[in-house]
């Protein structure tokens, strides 16, 4: 498997180049553009992992797949898909205006960053550091990693330049979708995002999910069956932003990306498959890291589609 995973991030390599580190956030512009990095766990909790290994990246976005299964586990589904969609969308993961046009006006889904902070509003937890606290366990239960942070430092960053999220967080409560303390909530959402981890622990949360929701390394149960059915339902449809349809077509199993250059992918019933790589391409994706996977999921016959 090493073997593997070593000539499909040889591959990832090659575009590299074509790719940017994300630098809207001040510390993610510090990342290596030329780390490359893959992992895999079967669901025997045996974990191989090849390239950049040492590399450790923030989840960003890939965070918004624990608070989701965190809100499905404590809320239930019909609560929170009355407040957000599960529909694909065409635009940015940051943009306001579909939220604007579109009435009622509730997110597309959950994994865009307008839908991520309203599901972490509907957390029963009484301030951010008790919200952050339970998401930060949540994917520590899915990695089997005890030891994952938060990036101080990544967090402060994203609180300094994040203007469009505040203009998120706001127009949902001007419109009444949203309730709570906006900068709070938006707190939690900085921290989450910032939580660190490498490519293993990646690979790790993509077996959870691949397994039903149990963690293949520590045999405890994280999600229900059908949470981590509805997780893996929506890292299908909307798990790379725009770029969802176009990853569906070239690698054809559920994933999860971030800006921080992660992606997180699961196959049911057989593996978590990560990739880390922080440079992106135009739509926020890791370039390197989708040549990767697609390389991956030919060689391991990988699609569910």
């Amino acid at each position: 498997m090493e073997i593997v995973l070593g000539e499909a991030v040889s591959i990832g390599r090659g575009v590299l180049e074509q790719g940017a580190v994300a630098t809207y956030i001040p510390e993610l512009a510090k990342s290596d553009p030329m780390a490359l990095a893959a992992a895999y766990c079967g669901l025997d909790g045996r974990v191989c992992s090849a390239g950049d290994t040492g590399t450790m990246i923030t989840m960003q976005s890939i965070s918004k797949v624990a608070s989701l299964g965190l809100a499905l586990e404590l809320c239930g589904e019909e609560v929170v898909f009355t407040r957000v969609g599960v529909e694909p969308s065409a635009d940015p993961f940051n943009s306001i205006m579909r939220l604007e046009m579109r009435a009622p006006h509730r997110p597309q889904n959950p994994l865009i960053n307008s839908g991520a902070i309203l599901v972490l509003s509907l957390l029963p937890f009484s301030g951010s550091s008790e919200r952050v606290a339970a998401v930060l366990e949540t994917t520590r239960r899915m990695s089997g990693n005890e030891r994952l942070g938060v990036n101080q430092a990544v967090a402060a960053s994203e609180k300094e330049t994040s203007d469009r999220n505040r203009s998120l967080g706001y127009f949902l409560r001007s419109v009444e979708a949203m309730e709570g303390n906006v900068d709070d909530i938006l707190d939690s959402y900085f921290r989450q995002c910032a939580i660190e981890c490498s490519v293993e622990d990646l690979a790790v949360m993509g077996a959870t999910l691949a397994g039903g929701g149990v963690n293949p390394m520590t045999r405890e149960r994280v999600f229900s069956r059908r949470t981590a059915l509805v997780l893996r339902a929506l890292m299908m449809t909307c798990g790379l932003y725009d770029g969802s349809g176009d990853f569906a077509v070239r690698v054809g199993f559920p994933a999860k990306s971030g800006v921080g250059g992660g992606i997180m992918g699961s196959v049911a019933g057989r593996a978590g498959v990560a990739v880390a790589g922080p440079a992106l391409d135009e739509r926020g994706n890791s370039i390197g890291g989708i040549r990767t996977l697609e390389e991956l999921s030919k060689s391991l016959s990988l699609r569910v589609l």
